[in-house]
């Protein structure tokens, strides 16, 4: 596996863990997506029916070819995501200059442009079947790190790691301690990868 790839998962989930918006009252998010568009990157872990319930890895089984081509979508519908929260952000900072860290951009003062359908779709982004939430977000980044690996566990192994640089590298971006959403996704992607490898020792 190429430093490029691993790279490219750590950048990948560090953009989606920079970009979870935290959701109180008074935070929101952009990210809008109609539900069609999140068919196209549906779940393919798909558990059988045999006696062993062993897991079957419909994108580890792709070819090169295809799990290319699956790389380059999940690509392009996190690039149309980030787009649509710096459209946000430029909404509700224009006015703000000078702020240092991330955290410190969710305050009142820097709100005060949010609107209540911006608060109602963030809400709706976050909650547990939401874009952003941990079921969605978690199946993407065990997704993307299938569609470079391929059904090789060493190399899954390696996008396992560099899916957690990337959380850690969120992590001096954001200047604080993630929101519970972002640890609690990497927890349910790093359970995706303990099935994956469960089910290549069955």
């Amino acid at each position: 596996m190429s430093d490029m790839n691993v790279g490219s998962v750590s950048g990948v989930y560090s953009a989606i863990s920079t970009s979870t918006p935290v959701v109180s009252d008074s935070a929101a998010s952009a990210a809008q997506t109609p539900a069609a568009n999140n068919a196209d990157v549906a779940a393919v872990y798909e558990k059988s029916e045999g006696a062993a319930n062993k897991a079957t890895y419909s994108i580890n089984k792709m070819s090169a070819e295809d799990r290319a081509a699956l790389v380059q979508q999940l690509k392009q519908d996190q690039v149309d995501r980030q787009n649509q929260m710096v459209d946000l952000v430029r909404k509700m900072f224009s006015d703000q200059a000078g702020v240092s860290k991330l955290s410190e951009l969710f305050t009142p003062e820097n709100l005060k442009n949010v609107t209540q359908a911006d608060i109602d779709k963030a809400k709706e982004d976050v909650s547990e079947d939401g874009y952003w939430g941990i079921k969605q977000t978690s199946q993407r980044l065990f997704d993307f790190a299938s569609a470079l690996a391929g059904d090789d566990p060493d190399k899954m192994k390696e996008m396992q790691a560099a899916m957690e640089k990337g959380f850690k590298e969120a992590m001096g971006a954001w200047g604080d301690e993630l929101p519970d959403i972002s640890k609690d996704t990497l927890a349910a992607a790093n359970k995706m990868f303990d099935e994956y490898y469960a089910s290549k020792n069955q």
